[in-house]
């Protein structure tokens, strides 16, 4: 519905031409815009309900307190693999799990899976490599999400949160602990819920429209054979040069595995043809620019060393035994 409407205001209204890169790009960037917003604001809702009923003061202590053996790591990695998500579509629930405070490298475990692996990811790479890639592209995104996340959780970063974030965590176990109290029915919470999940919204719209505008820049101006010139097999630094180039790029797994297609055809090793997709998915400046309202730029710039170093690390590691 959302591309229909984006097709719609851009094909019909606007009179662009759907093949050009103008067109291709405008269309991209309301279809995002709207369908983020649209995210953002429900699972705002949803988080904000979840938090009124059952205080997420508790996961987080259960979180905190138990001994799990990393299996937090294990289930937040495979919620991201599960849920459809691009990078800049699993940042709304990044978000209402750091209002929730959920443990940072839990969260990061989801944030860093989520582009990576999915029922999109999976189909199309079956039907593109076969099997046995498949489930080895898959187990190794569900263990680079899993190691990431213990890593930086163990970095204790949580300082390197925006004051923005911190104010709302406050104030949403502020609200919690007062409607428990006073045994608030829900009909009086859903709009001081609502009035907090659009304040979240307004608070992140500026970045949402740079970050997309980003995205929809790359999307429709890039060309794809501008990479391969740099990613040939005769090149040693093909790998990390691939994820350098793949960073500044913004697209989803539908997106992007056709062109990997493209590269192993025309000689491009396949460690380094995927080492670039993760990229594109997993790490983006649209991505980068989201995350600025919840984290600090040195946050950013951590989170986004370690991940591109494990990328770089699988796409060598891709090229020797696949």
């Amino acid at each position: 519905m959302i591309q229909r409407f984006a097709d719609w205001l851009v094909y019909d209204i606007f009179g662009l031409d759907a093949s050009t890169a103008l067109g291709e790009a405008i269309n991209f960037f309301f279809y995002d815009t709207i369908k983020i917003l649209i995210l953002l604001f429900f699972i705002s809702i949803i988080m904000g309900i979840i938090n009124a009923y059952f205080p997420i003061e508790r996961l987080r202590n259960y979180l905190t307190s138990r001994k799990l053996y990393g299996l937090q790591y294990f289930f937040a990695a495979l919620f991201g693999a599960i849920t459809p998500f691009c990078s800049c579509s699993s940042i709304p629930l990044f978000i209402g799990f750091v209002k929730g405070g959920i443990p940072l490298g839990v969260t990061f475990a989801y944030l860093i899976t989520s582009p990576l692996v999915n029922e999109v990811a999976v189909a199309m790479f079956i039907g593109t490599f076969g099997v046995r890639i498949t489930v080895i592209y898959v187990i190794s995104g569900i263990l680079l999400g899993m190691i990431g996340g213990f890593i930086l959780g163990k970095m204790k970063l949580e300082p390197y949160l925006s004051d923005w974030v911190k104010q709302i965590q406050q104030h949403s176990s502020f609200d919690s602990d007062a409607w428990i109290k006073e045994n608030t029915p829900f009909i009086k919470r859903l709009p001081i819920i609502t009035q907090e999940a659009w304040g979240i919204v307004k608070g992140v719209l500026l970045y949402i429209i740079i970050g997309i505008g980003i995205g929809a820049f790359m999307h429709g101006y890039v060309p794809e054979g501008f990479f391969e010139q740099y990613m040939s097999k005769d090149n040693w630094f093909a790998v990390p040069l691939s994820v350098i180039l793949a960073v500044p790029m913004y697209a989803n797994a539908a997106g992007i595995v056709p062109i990997i297609e493209v590269f192993v055809a025309k000689g491009i090793p396949i460690g380094t043809a995927i080492a670039f997709m993760m990229a594109v998915v997993g790490l983006s400046l649209p991505e980068a620019t989201l995350l600025k309202k919840v984290m600090t730029w040195k946050l950013i710039g951590i989170f986004f060393g370690l991940i591109t170093l494990f990328i770089v690390i699988l796409g060598y590691l891709y090229n020797v035994i696949l």
